[in-house]
């Protein structure tokens, strides 16, 4: 035996990281495992962070006192505002980082953070005694006690690499498998998968033709992910955009069967939304091209990432598709593209808390729960790392709802419904999506971090009084008015904006989709604003007041659902009119509430109301067997 800590984590990416800093920094004596210390916080696929929704789950974890968002401002090289020119439900922001610096940035805190132990090891086994997690032992059998352990192991777990006919162990490129601990879950009797996902081709930069390339530069004044950035780094990398060809198509097509996922070879589940380039061509047939997105790994590499050629086919072959793409003609490849399959845990073993039903104090986080992405696995580790803490600690457990954060609509979904191909975030699957924008986050989640000791009392007041800005500046508007005079509506014509017939006020005004805070700046009541978030936060709620009340009004709804608590002691099969599918869902995933049960898959309107009646009935008889 080595010693007792509070909570152990194993493996150090990105889930890893945010969980072993949230458990320490919430005081629990953490541990921190990974196979190599080289490889922390290893950006092992593509170097951005953010993205359409994914930028939405970096503000929310570093509202909430994470730390993704803050590193990923220190080390990007080039920031984006994808669907700028589309509604702030919508809106997302992505950075691309330099991989290497993210990697020692990420590091150094963890390093650096009291409470927590980093250490160098490969975990082969889990200690359990009576239903509860004691701690895990390593490869030179050393065992290592803890009150909690998260697993986070991304894909490493019974990993395997497809290269062409070339297959071997690794849980990526270069790094050993884990194979021992996934017969170690699988042998507690948890129900398992396997997955499939895929990285492109590194190329050399001095070998790229850029002069034929269309070039894409970063926004010029873009906003950090993390409130705790003051000033972003000024060095920046172009991105650069070509496409595939008739010849790179014919090379696929001609030479399909040699690719593990049509040879049969690869068991795993793809995802859908995120194909390799031999699906592409194979499901898209009809499309003459798909896109080809040049982004550099850092300011002191050669090596290139090669977004939209991922694929699994011999490397004799990888170069030539390479080389079929305009600028890439002479690209040289400095490590090839390969496929990657590897076991999950289905996660509606899983409660709320991303604790395991069967194992009381272990959890899992991250690709293991069968997600994919970066902020996916940073979020989950989090929330893990959060509610490990806590449990260890004897406080109650952290919960968010659907409508208060992405994180929150993940985690339901997750446990919820389970899987079926690797987990992506989308704006589409959060529901109320117009009130969980990215802009608001910390207004939204910040109160919550500060509550659980991750926010400090001065990024807390700070925000606070953002706060006081926003509610004064909105009053100030409400209150101003300006009239149809001849002077007014001439103003008004040279904003390019319509005259009124009408007083109006300047909240009204700023309704108008043409207009801005600042064009406002002729009328009496207007007033500079220097903070671009309470500017900001002013302008959304004029412009989208009507949509904004209608979410809030189907919140109270969904929260009334959400406040019926379904016990633990429930009989599902006392039920009679549940179907028999119902029951067995229902006993399975454990929903803590009548509006997680509403979510499940197959779920009824009638079995809903089956479900209410007979929770009536338990509480009369509770009550009363209470009174005698």
């Amino acid at each position: 035996m080595h010693r007792n800590y509070d909570v152990i984590i194993v493996g150090g990416g990105h889930a890893g990281c945010e969980a072993a800093l949230a458990a320490a920094r919430m005081g629990c004596e953490t541990l921190l495992f990974n196979i190599n210390l080289d490889s922390v916080a290893l950006m092992s696929c593509n170097p951005a962070i953010g993205g359409l929704a994914k930028g939405q789950l970096v503000k929310e974890l570093d509202a909430l006192g994470g730390e993704m968002g803050r590193i990923a401002d220190l080390t990007a090289v080039h920031f984006r505002l994808l669907n700028a020119s589309k509604g702030p439900a919508v809106q997302s922001s992505r950075v691309q980082c330099d991989k290497q610096l993210y990697r020692l940035a990420m590091k150094a805190v963890v390093e650096k953070e009291k409470r927590l132990h980093l250490r160098q090891g490969l975990i082969t086994g889990l200690i359990v005694e009576g239903g509860k997690i004691r701690g895990v032992r390593d490869q030179t059998d050393l065992f290592y006690g803890g009150k909690a352990v998260i697993i986070t192991t991304g894909t490493f777990l019974n990993g395997l690499i497809h290269i062409g006919r070339a297959r071997y162990p690794a849980g990526r490129a270069g790094e050993i498998a884990s194979l021992e601990l996934a017969e170690a879950l699988r042998s507690l009797g948890f129900e398992m998968g396997r997955m499939k996902t895929g990285t492109p081709p590194r190329l050399r930069a001095s070998t790229i033709d850029f002069s034929v390339l269309e070039r894409q530069d970063s926004d010029p004044d873009p906003e950090p992910f993390s409130h705790r950035t003051q000033k972003l780094r000024e060095e920046r990398l172009p991105s650069y955009f070509s496409y595939t060809t008739a010849e790179t198509h014919r090379l696929i097509s001609e030479n399909i069967r040699q690719s593990p996922l049509y040879s049969g070879a690869i068991q795993g589940i793809s995802a859908r939304y995120c194909p390799s380039l031999e699906d592409k061509v194979v499901r898209f047939a009809d499309k003459e091209r798909h896109p080809v997105v040049l982004e550099f790994e850092g300011l002191d590499t050669e090596e290139i990432y090669a977004k939209g050629l991922g694929n699994s086919m011999p490397p004799a072959l990888q170069e030539q598709i390479v080389h079929s793409v305009p600028g890439l003609e002479q690209a040289e490849i400095m490590r090839a593209a390969y496929a990657i399959e590897y076991d999950f845990v289905q996660p509606t073993q899983l409660r709320q808390t991303l604790e395991t039903k069967k194992i009381s104090g272990l959890y899992l986080a991250g690709q293991i729960n069968g997600t994919s992405g970066y902020e996916e696995a940073a979020t989950q580790g989090l929330w893990a790392g959060i509610n490990a803490a806590l449990a260890v600690q004897g406080r109650p457990p952290f919960a968010l709802d659907r409508s208060d954060a992405y994180i929150s609509v993940m985690i339901d979904d997750l446990v919820t419904r389970g899987v079926d191909e690797p987990y992506r975030m989308f704006t589409s699957r959060a529901e109320y999506r117009l009130i969980l924008r990215e802009d608001n986050a910390l207004i939204r989640l910040m109160g919550k971090g500060h509550g659980l000791g991750l926010i400090s009392d001065d990024d807390h007041e700070r925000l606070q009084h953002r706060i006081c800005h926003i509610r004064d500046g909105l009053d100030r508007l409400s209150a101003a008015r300006i009239y149809p005079v001849s002077d007014i509506n001439r103003t008004l014509a040279e904003m390019g904006t319509a005259p009124i017939r009408n007083p109006v006020t300047l909240f009204q005004l700023l309704k108008r989709e043409e207009v801005a805070y600042d064009d406002m700046k002729p009328f009496a009541g207007w007033a500079p604003i220097p903070d671009r978030m309470v500017k900001r936060q002013i302008e959304i709620e004029a412009k989208y007041e009507g949509y904004i009340k209608r979410q809030l009004e189907a919140v109270k709804k969904m929260k009334v659902l959400e406040a019926t608590k379904i016990p633990g002691s429930i009989d599902y099969q006392a039920i009679p009119s549940l179907s028999n599918e119902l029951k067995m869902k229902l006993a399975r995933i454990e929903p803590a509430t009548i509006g997680q049960a509403q979510r499940i898959p197959g779920m009824t309107q009638s079995a809903l109301t089956a479900i209410l009646i007979f929770l009536k009935k338990m509480s009369l008889q509770t009550g009363h067997n209470k009174g005698h």
